[in-house]
């Protein structure tokens, strides 16, 4: 496990655990006996997921894109998601990689979701911390506002534990809109699976590689039609998607997965059906296949 270089940056994947959602959810109108040939169900119709962040340097920052579920959760909670920290959790991922949490400068965290900012926020008794006391964290307005007053439809996908002890210990950092947040590393907002999702882009070159969070969580959503349940503006989200891909089509992008159990990233190619995963694999595979 090590850095890649990209760019003015070093860049490694970081598995922080395994979940299991149900793949109807997950897939939303597109039929079981499509969706399963790439994603088998268990028993309970969940399949296979990662939880999988981004860790970057530049030799002045050491930034983290999102940060798993954590491990503040009850049993139940963590038998519902099938979640798993045998082989992989966000301290020993970025150990492995000989970062010290202390040591990070910036967590930017796509959304909310208690799969992608959990891992932020420790239990020590009591008493709740930051899993990174030195950094700011970095979350758009609208979806603050959001995550504190959500509808009925997603409140369970917003626990106050991991949300609210980012702001009280002073390390919150709310943002509108996109901008270049540090050299060479754009946000860009999207708003079908939520309010106020931030996508990272970032560059080297005339490449780049986006982080594309839930907005294409996994290789098989990389058909525009292929669209989650939990998704709450569908349309938007398909809006947003053939946008996206219709860049990375044309530019060669790299997209990230956050979610895929098989994929860490891939390219986008054009087939017989629409917009497809071209080379996916592991990340240093597919930047060389990007770079070639």
């Amino acid at each position: 496990m090590s850095f890649i270089p990209f760019g003015r940056y070093e860049i490694a994947p970081v598995e922080t655990g395994r979940f299991r959602l149900d793949g109807g959810a997950m897939f939303g109108v597109v039929p079981k006996n499509l969706w399963e040939k790439r994603n088998p169900a268990d028993e309970q119709n969940r399949i296979d997921m990662r939880m999988r962040t981004l860790l970057m340097r530049d030799g002045e920052r050491t930034i983290l894109v999102d940060a798993g579920v954590g491990h503040k959760e009850s049993g139940k909670f963590n038998a519902i998601f099938a979640i798993d920290f045998s082989d992989h959790t966000l301290d020993r991922g970025i150990r492995a990689l000989g970062v010290e949490p202390e040591e990070v400068t910036d967590v930017i965290i796509t959304h909310l979701h208690f799969d992608h900012v959990g891992g932020a926020v420790l239990r020590h008794g009591d008493e709740l911390r930051l899993m990174f006391p030195n950094a700011e964290h970095y979350v758009q307005r609208r979806q603050w506002e959001w995550a504190n007053a959500p509808s009925d439809r997603d409140r369970a996908s917003y626990l106050p534990d991991n949300i609210l002890p980012i702001a009280d210990a002073g390390k919150l950092r709310l943002l509108d809109g996109e901008e270049e947040l540090f050299p060479d590393l754009h946000l860009h907002v999207v708003d079908g699976h939520t309010f106020g999702q931030q996508l990272i882009r970032v560059n080297d070159g005339d490449q780049s590689l986006v982080y594309v969070a839930d907005l294409v969580p996994m290789s098989s959503h990389v058909p525009a039609p292929w669209i989650m349940g939990y998704d709450l503006q569908p349309l938007t989200t398909l809006a947003e998607k053939e946008k996206l891909l219709s860049r990375a089509a044309d530019q060669r992008d790299i997209l990230f997965f956050e979610h895929d159990a098989f994929s860490e990233a891939s390219l986008v190619g054009i087939g017989k059906k629409g917009f497809e995963a071209a080379d996916a694999g592991r990340l240093a595979d597919v930047l060389r296949i990007a770079g070639s």
